[in-house]
C-alpha cells in the first residue's frame, strides 16, 4: 500500500470516529497510535512518550490552568455578576443598552477566562433573564449572548491559541497580541449591529425604566467599585507583561492569584468555591492537554508519511495555485468543518496539512502562520455557532428558559456568523489588523 493511501486511511478513520461521536482526543490518539504500531512495529511504542516529555517540556502550558482558574473563580464567586449590574446602570438608558452591555460583559470575561463555555454560562444565567424580563426580542438576546461568548478564543487570554501555538510552534504571547485588535474590531461590528438593529425597530430594545436606575450616588459609586475589579485584575495582569515586568507563565499566575485575592476580600471565598473551582480547572486543561498530545503523536505520524509534501506538490506544482486561492479554500474548508465539529477537532484535523503548507506560501509579509492563527480562530469562533451542530446552539438550549426555542436560536445566530466572516475577510485584506501588535509588542520570555 502507497504512503498516500496510508495517509489518507489515517485521515478517513479519524474523521469516522469523530463523526461517530466518539471523545476527541481518544479518537486522533487511536489513530495515532495504531498507524504508528502497524508502519513501524513494537519501536513505536516510543512515539507517544517522546511526544509527553515535549509537551511537558513546553513552559507556557502552565499557563493554561492559570487563566482557567482565574476565569472560573471570578465567575464562582459572583464578581462578573458585580460586573454586569455596573453595566446595567450604564448602559440601561440606551436604545439597546443592555444588549451593547452584554457585549462589553462577554469581551471582558473573554479577557479573563479565555473560554467560550464560561461567557456563554454567564450571559445566560445572568444577562438573558434580566433582557427578557425588560421586553427585549428574544431572538436578538439569544444572537448576543453567543456571538458575544464567542470571543473567548479570540481576546487573549486564549486558551485555543494556547493550542494552535503548541501545534503550531508559535509563541502564545505573539499569537495573543494578534488577536486583540480583531477581536476588538469583531466587538465592535457586534455592537453597531445590535444600535442599527434598534434604531431601525425601537421594540426589539426597549430603553430601561427611569425607576430602575434612579438610586443614590453613594449606591452608584458602591456599584462601580464591585464592578471595577476584574478590570482592575486584567489591567494589572496584562499590564506586568506588555510592560516586561513578568513573562508569560508569571503573569497568569498574577491573574490567578487577584482573582484569589478579590474573592477573599468580598468574603465569597469558601471551601465550596475552591472545590468547585479547582474540579472544573482540572477537567479543563486535563482535556487540551490530551487534546495536544493526540495532536503531536497524529502530526508526528502523519508527516512521517510524506502527506505535507504530497499536498504541497499537489496545490503548488501541479494545480499551480495562487497562495491566497490556497488560503482562502482553506477557509472555506474550515468554516464547512466547523458546522459539523468543534474547534480543537478542526485544528487537530488540518494542522498537519495546513500548519507547514502556509509556512511555504508567499504571501508579502512575514508571521504567515500568527496570522493563519488568527484567521483560524475567528473560523472556530463561526463554528460554535452554526447549525447542525454549533456547540454553542446546545449549550444555548440548555441554559436557555422554554420561550426560547431551538429555532430562535439558529435564527439568532446568522447576523454574527456573518460579522464573524467579515472580520476574516477585513483580516485576510488587511493583515497588519493582526500583525501589528505583535510586532510592537518586546515581552519578557
Amino acid at each position: 500500500m502507497s504512503y498516500e493511501m496510508i495517509a489518507l486511511l489515517m485521515f478517513a478513520s479519524m474523521v469516522i470516529l469523530l463523526v461517530s461521536g466518539q471523545r476527541v482526543f481518544a479518537a486522533i490518539g487511536f489513530v495515532a497510535a495504531g498507524a504508528a504500531l502497524l508502519l513501524y512495529g513494537p519501536g513505536a511504542a516510543d512515539l507517544p512518550f517522546n511526544q509527553v516529555f515535549k509537551l511537558f517540556n513546553w513552559y507556557a502550558m502552565l499557563t493554561l490552568p492559570m487563566f482557567i482558574y482565574m476565569g472560573y473563580i471570578l465567575s464562582e464567586s459572583g464578581i462578573a455578576e458585580d460586573l454586569y449590574k455596573m453595566l446595567h446602570v450604564w448602559f440601561g438608558r440606551l436604545r439597546g443598552g443592555l444588549a451593547i452591555g452584554t457585549i462589553f460583559l462577554m469581551v471582558i470575561i473573554s479577557a479573563m477566562n479565555g473560554l467560550s463555555v464560561a461567557g456563554m454560562a454567564i450571559g445566560a444565567t445572568i444577562a438573558l433573564p434580566e433582557m427578557l424580563r425588560r421586553g427585549y426580542d428574544k431572538v436578538l438576546i439569544s444572537g448576543v449572548i453567543q456571538g458575544g461568548s464567542s470571543l473567548g478564543i479570540l481576546i487573549p487570554p486564549s486558551v485555543v491559541m494556547v493550542l494552535y501555538g503548541m501545534i503550531a510552534r508559535q509563541p502564545v504571547s505573539k499569537l495573543w497580541f494578534a488577536g486583540l485588535i480583531p477581536g476588538l474590531l469583531m466587538a465592535g461590528l457586534f455592537v453597531l449591529y445590535v444600535v442599527i438593529r434598534a434604531r431601525l425597530n425601537p421594540k426589539l430594545a426597549p430603553t430601561v425604566a427611569d425607576e430602575e436606575l434612579n438610586m443614590p450616588l453613594g449606591e452608584k459609586l458602591k456599584l462601580a467599585r464591585a464592578g471595577i475589579v476584574p478590570f482592575a485584575i486584567f489591567f494589572f495582569m496584562t499590564g506586568l507583561f506588555v510592560f516586561g515586568y513578568t513573562s508569560l507563565v508569571e503573569s497568569s499566575a498574577v491573574g490567578a492569584s487577584a482573582a484569589t485575592l478579590a474573592a477573599i476580600l468580598k468574603g465569597r471565598f469558601t471551601w465550596r468555591l475552591v472545590r468547585e473551582t479547582s474540579m472544573k480547572t482540572l477537567a479543563v486543561s486535563c482535556m487540551f492537554l490530551w487534546l495536544i498530545l493526540a495532536a503531536l503523536a497524529f502530526g508526528a505520524v502523519f508527516d512521517g508519511l510524506g502527506a505535507v509534501k504530497a499536498i504541497e506538490s499537489v496545490f503548488i506544482h501541479q494545480w499551480d495555485l495562487n497562495p491566497w486561492t490556497i488560503i482562502i479554500m482553506m477557509q472555506v474548508s474550515f468554516i464547512i468543518m466547523g458546522m459539523f465539529l468543534d474547534d480543537t477537532a478542526m485544528l487537530v484535523i488540518v494542522a498537519p496539512l495546513y500548519i507547514p503548507l502556509v509556512k511555504l506560501l508567499d504571501l508579502g509579509f512575514d508571521n504567515q502562520l500568527i496570522w493563519f492563527g488568527v484567521l483560524y480562530t475567528i473560523t472556530c469562533q463561526i463554528a460554535y455557532i452554526t447549525p447542525p451542530f454549533g456547540y454553542n446552539l446546545f449549550l444555548m438550549r440548555s441554559l436557555a428558559p422554554k420561550e426560547i426555542t431551538l429555532i430562535d436560536i439558529y435564527k439568532s445566530i446568522w447576523p454574527f456568523a456573518l460579522i464573524m466572516m467579515l472580520t476574516i475577510a477585513l483580516v485576510m485584506i488587511f493583515p497588519g489588523l493582526a500583525l501589528w501588535l505583535p510586532e510592537q509588542m518586546r515581552v519578557k520570555g
